[in-house]
């Protein structure tokens, strides 16, 4: 089932002579459940490209679909509200509110919109990640892999459309670097969340099962791997 769509997407920053291409016709196609990787080198596009898919932008022109939503239809209060709900953003910095638990930090997006959370995906989540005995610590009180883990955590809670994980390592050493991958890998077997990686590191986007390579604002490549 198709769950991401982008159609010829542009995104221009500037205006007459100090126009800027970040992309120049985006096409692009995700099923449900596929673990992508979006490679490229710094000033490719792919991270102009993430802030579109996540509705944190908007682009110049072309279309994009996550789970039959036309994003441009939505205005400033439903993108923010779709973002919550629908996709599942995770930086290489943590954004954890430091002053409250690693179980309030998980739930927020469901405290934001006063819902009641599903006990059982909260445990199983919190159980996969390995963060089950941190819950009622601060987030000062986490090593960065740990802190890591609990902002993916709180990226399933809503069970997004789609989990974007933005340089997810980039912080962190070899060590946490491969338990991070470990976790995004089995949430997406497991819980069959579909997953855009965004990286620069080759070696982190062969444990995709599809790499996509942009290349000055264009798809240079597409390969499914396996």
């Amino acid at each position: 089932m198709e769950i991401l769509k982008c159609e010829d997407v542009r995104k221009t920053y500037g205006s007459g002579n100090s126009q800027t291409a970040a992309l120049k016709g985006i096409d692009l196609t995700v099923e449900k459940g596929e673990f992508v990787a979006i490679v490229g080198a710094s000033g490719s596009g792919k991270s102009t490209l993430l802030h579109i898919l996540g509705s944190v932008d908007r682009p110049t022109a072309g279309r994009v679909m996550i789970e039959g939503t036309d994003l441009a239809s939505l205005n400033a209060k439903q993108a923010a509200i779709f973002r919550r709900r629908k996709v599942g953003l995770v930086y290489q910095f943590y954004n954890l509110i430091p002053t409250l638990t690693i179980r309030k930090n998980i739930l927020m997006p469901l405290l934001l919109d006063k819902k009641k959370p599903d006990r059982e995906l909260f445990d199983r989540i919190v159980q996969s990640l390995g963060i089950q005995e941190k819950l009622e610590l601060l987030p000062g009180q986490l090593s960065g892999g740990q802190q890591q883990r609990a902002a993916i955590a709180r990226s399933l809670i809503y069970r997004p459309a789609i989990l974007l994980a933005d340089e997810p390592t980039g912080n962190l050493d070899q060590k946490n670097s491969r338990e991070i991958i470990d976790m995004l890998k089995l949430s997406n077997r497991n819980l069959k969340q579909t997953i855009l990686l965004i990286t620069h590191d080759e070696k982190i986007a062969l444990e995709a099962d599809r790499i996509v390579t942009i290349e000055d604002g264009r798809v240079l490549a597409d390969e499914k791997r396996g």
